[in-house]
C-alpha cells in the first residue's frame, strides 16, 4: 500500500513503518490516540489512560479530556458518540448491529453521567451495495427490521446505517450520518471492493 493511503491499521499487510508514520501524524493532529483490537464482538472498554497494547473490544469509552478514541473500518460503521462529559468510539458491523453494541454503549455512557448524547455515523457501505444471502437478510431483519433492504438488482441486502439510526432515535439520541458509501466512493477503503485494503478511522475526544 502506498504511504499516501493513510491506512491506520497494522493488521492488513501494510508496511509497519508506514502505519506507524500515519498514526504519528494523526497524534500530531489530535493528541494521544487509543486504538482497539476489533473482533466483531460486543465487548466495551472504559479507557482512563493510553495503553501500549490495544484492548480487544469493539467499543471504547472515556471521560478523560484530550484522550482520543479511534475506531477503524472498511465498510462497517464508525460510530462516534459524544456528550459533555463522556465520549465513545464504536465499531458497528452486521454482528455489532445484531448484538446492539451501540445501545449497550449508550446505556453505559448514561450510567457514567452522560446526557444529551449525539451520534456521528461515518461513511460505510450502503444498503444498495451490501448484498448478503437471503437467509442472512431474513435473520438480521427479524431482529432489526429497519436493516432489511435490496440491492439495485433486487437481491437481498442490509442497510446497517438505517437500522442503527432507528435504534438511536428510539434511545432519544440525536445524530448526523454520512451519505457516502465506502464501496462506491474510492476515497474510502472498502473490504467489499478490494478485499485486502487499509482501514479508515473515526476519532473522537473530549
Amino acid at each position: 500500500m502506498p504511504y499516501a493511503s493513510f491506512n491506520l491499521a497494522g493488521h492488513v499487510g501494510d508496511d509497519p513503518i508506514a502505519v506507524a508514520a500515519n498514526r504519528a501524524l494523526l497524534s500530531e493532529m489530535v493528541g494521544a490516540v487509543q486504538f482497539m483490537n476489533q473482533v466483531h464482538g460486543d465487548s466495551i472498554v472504559l479507557v482512563d489512560e493510553i495503553s501500549d497494547s490495544e484492548p480487544t473490544c469493539d467499543a471504547l469509552i472515556t471521560r478523560v479530556p484530550g484522550l482520543a478514541l479511534a475506531v477503524l473500518v472498511a465498510d462497517c460503521i464508525p460510530l462516534l458518540l459524544s456528550s459533555a462529559s463522556v465520549v465513545a468510539a464504536v465499531h458497528v458491523g452486521r454482528k455489532g448491529l445484531v448484538s446492539s453494541i451501540a445501545l449497550r454503549v449508550i446505556c453505559q455512557m448514561r450510567a457514567l453521567g452522560a446526557t444529551a448524547i449525539h451520534a456521528q455515523l461515518g461513511a460505510s457501505i450502503c444498503g444498495k451495495c451490501y448484498e448478503v444471502p437471503e437467509a442472512m437478510a431474513i435473520e438480521v431483519g427479524e431482529l432489526k427490521p429497519a436493516a432489511s433492504a435490496f440491492t439495485r438488482t433486487g437481491t437481498s441486502s442490509l442497510d446497517l446505517s438505517q437500522a442503527l439510526i432507528t435504534d438511536l432515535i428510539a434511545q432519544d439520541v440525536s445524530y448526523e450520518a454520512s451519505t457516502s458509501c465506502t464501496l462506491e466512493d474510492e476515497m474510502y477503503f472498502s473490504y467489499r471492493r478490494n478485499h485486502i485494503t487499509g482501514r479508515n478511522a473515526g476519532v473522537i475526544w473530549l
